[in-house]
């Protein structure tokens, strides 16, 4: 894969945290990213919203540079937009920022993700009969225990990162009409078994 080709990633500063960490904001970014171009009508219905919220809140996530006009679509007063970025890198260092409106955006926009992920979840639970057999027989849904430290977490987490990457855009799931767009979540958290 060339450097031109790989996904283009946001890299989470103080600023664009703030512009990105609000629940409605952060479904609008998902929505484009994961279906592509829509107006801000299109999203609210999606999103049981209004379109006067979808609007506001699309032109502050274009504010931020996580969405953008989409030119190729639209007649007259119609405004589509398209995701400008297709992930998003976050910086633990905001956690700890000495500005306590960041560490909220930062504490929120974790909250939201694992939020998301659940529901993400929780939908392929209650639509799975909709789901050839072998699709139910090919997911997976493990919770695993190990004893590490801190260095072993991280490596196993960048391992498993290389791994699925390794996944991404491969030719022989292209064309084929048995593909489907597969979410993978991973969660490496320490916890207490007191």
């Amino acid at each position: 894969m060339t450097e031109s080709d790989q996904p283009k990633v946001h890299n989470l500063d103080a600023r664009s945290l703030r512009g990105l960490a609000h629940p409605l904001r952060m479904q609008l970014l998902d929505a484009l990213r994961f279906s592509g171009p829509a107006t801000a009508s299109q999203l609210a219905e999606r999103l049981g919203e209004s379109s006067g919220a979808t609007s506001y809140h699309l032109r502050q996530l274009a504010a931020h540079g996580f969405v953008e006009d989409d030119p190729e679509r639209g007649k007259g007063r119609e405004r589509w937009w398209r995701a400008a970025v297709q992930g998003l890198r976050f910086d633990d260092a905001l956690l700890h920022d000495a500005n306590p409106d960041v560490r909220g955006a930062a504490d929120l926009y974790l909250h939201e993700v694992a939020t998301a992920q659940a529901r993400e979840l929780s939908t392929w639970l209650g639509t799975r009969q909709e789901w050839s057999e072998e699709w139910n027989r090919s997911t997976d849904m493990s919770s695993m225990t190990l004893r590490l430290t801190p260095q072993l977490a991280s490596e196993l987490a960048h391992k498993i990162h290389d791994l699925v990457n390794s996944y991404r855009d491969r030719p022989d799931a292209e064309d084929d009409p048995e593909a489907s767009t597969v979410r993978v979540q991973t969660r490496t958290f320490p916890f207490s078994t007191d």
